[in-house]
């Protein structure tokens, strides 16, 4: 069993493997994936606000990647009702994301960094920074001092 692509605006680059189990869903947006990616088995991309994933990112297994969210402003309007934002993920080239983690939407996640297993990422962090926990939060740089 292999990768599952779900719509038509999904591009993979060159020496990408994507293991077992792992979907792209576009939703009527659209996936990128750059070169030399690995993607690990029961991994979910989704692609409604547009994902956009650099050179050599590694995603562990069991992570999920939504670029949309849904509105729930109105507690007087059922939640499905009030629509939903699609704002984008970009993932910078040489990151490497950890086991089982939430990657929402409206976030960039900068060169080198890397995220650590089970984090929920909800804001951007920034090039060559180590995120970890639920929200993620930056604790240190890889940059040398």
């Amino acid at each position: 069993m292999g990768a599952e692509f779900k719509g038509t605006d999904i591009t993979v680059g060159k020496k990408c493997k994507l293991r077992s189990g792992v979907k792209l869903i576009t939703y009527g947006g659209h996936i990128s994936i750059g070169d030399n990616c690995t993607v690990n088995p029961y991994t979910i991309l989704y692609g409604q606000g547009g994902l956009e994933i650099g050179d050599g990112v590694r995603i562990a297994a069991h992570t999920t990647i939504v670029p949309a969210n849904h509105i729930f402003d109105d507690p007087d309007t059922y939640i499905y009702k009030q629509g939903e934002t699609r704002e984008g993920i970009v993932i910078g080239d040489d990151v490497w994301i950890g086991a089982g983690c939430q990657i929402l939407d409206g976030v960039t996640i900068g060169e080198g960094s890397v995220i650590g297993a089970g984090s929920v990422v909800t804001e951007s962090v920034p090039a060559y920074s180590v995120a970890v926990g639920s929200p993620a939060r930056v604790i240190k740089s890889r940059l040398k001092q």
